[in-house]
């Protein structure tokens, strides 16, 4: 079988777990990589000797030899990048956020149609040996109609990123788009059966009083079609890396617990509890789960996808509705009201 070439642009923090899982992949070839800093290209040259390195992604774009184009660049970034990848004919995988508004995120969409190219967005939770499995017992109906849902996170402080971008609101649109985006596109993965999401109510505050944007602490409370809700909350005032997905229905409730030193950790722990009537059950989840191993799966997703056709695990539709809950929940904590979709 052909290997699908990828280019990747961005070999920071997390463009180098990028690069890893592209070079682990057995059905892909990492062809080249665009890093900006020499430090970075002399990292990623080490790491990866057979792929080309070149300071300007333009150069990347104009091989013909590359099918995908992975993005994972600062947000503020994604439009510009990601268009440029669509126009010059390639593929694209975009990092979350897609992009920080709308209006870009459909100008991506209109642009793969036209283009006739996969658009893929790094919502890699869909992907996890663990929320994924919680997904398939919903979809199987192990709790009945899902009523409720929590999804709360309690972690360290975010990394700076490069040059400080994700502490500077105008370039990380909010933080919001940043780990709480995974929340929502989960919220809206597990109540797919009930229909789109219709209202959020949101609260955040920040421990920085000169920094009130920064908000270490927010929760949301998104509401579903048939009375059906999630509450969706994190802290990034507090320690280590852990997250919880709590669902109940008519008929049952799951627990799914992950927690690591940090989020990147290779060696996490993580469980999932089945209760229906009186009986609990542990669900053994044999594979390991976390974003660092995710990732791969994702990349073979995408490849898949490429060489014959088959389904996203988040096209670029469900990029844009993950974007959509995030700024309204953002406008829901300005206003202090409940903000519709």
């Amino acid at each position: 079988m052909k290997k699908v070439r990828f280019g990747l642009i961005g070999y920071g923090a997390w463009g180098k777990h990028h690069a890893r899982a592209i070079a682990e992949c057995a059905e892909t070839e990492l062809v080249a990589i665009a890093a900006r800093s020499p430090a970075t290209q002399a990292e990623a040259r080490a790491a990866h000797p057979t792929a080309q390195l070149v300071s300007d992604y333009h150069e990347l774009l104009a091989r013909p030899d590359i099918d995908v184009v992975d993005v994972v660049l600062p947000t503020d970034l994604h439009y510009e990048v990601g268009a440029a990848v669509l126009r010059a004919g390639k593929h694209l995988l975009l990092e979350k956020p897609m992009a920080a508004n709308l209006a870009h995120c459909e100008a991506l969409i209109q642009l793969a149609a036209q283009q006739r190219r996969r658009l893929a967005i790094g919502h890699e939770f869909r992907l996890s040996s663990l929320w994924g499995k919680v997904k398939e017992l919903v979809d199987a109906g192990a709790i009945g109609e899902p009523q409720y849902a929590l999804i709360e996170l309690w972690r360290n402080p975010y990394r700076q990123g490069a040059g400080g971008w994700r502490y500077d609101i105008n370039r990380v649109g909010n933080w919001i788009l940043e780990e709480p985006i995974h929340f929502f596109d989960l919220a809206r993965w597990y109540f797919s059966s009930l229909g789109e999401p219709q209202s959020v109510y949101a609260r955040a505050n920040a421990r920085r009083a000169a920094h009130p944007e920064l908000q270490d602490n927010f929760s949301a409370i998104v509401n579903f079609p048939r009375g059906g809700y999630a509450v969706i909350s994190q802290t990034l005032s507090a320690f280590e890396h852990h997250q919880v997905v709590k669902l109940t229905g008519t008929q049952g409730a799951l627990w799914a617990t992950w927690s690591g030193a940090f989020d990147r950790t290779f060696q996490p722990t993580f469980s999932l509890r089945h209760s229906r009537g009186e009986t609990m059950t542990e669900i053994p989840i044999t594979k390991l789960t976390g974003e660092v191993y995710e990732l791969v799966e994702q990349i073979q997703v995408v490849a898949k996808a490429v060489s014959s056709g088959s389904a996203l695990a988040a096209t670029g539709a469900d990029g844009k509705w993950s974007v959509q809950m995030c700024l309204k929940a953002q406008a829901s904590v300005d206003c202090g009201r409940v903000v519709n979709f």
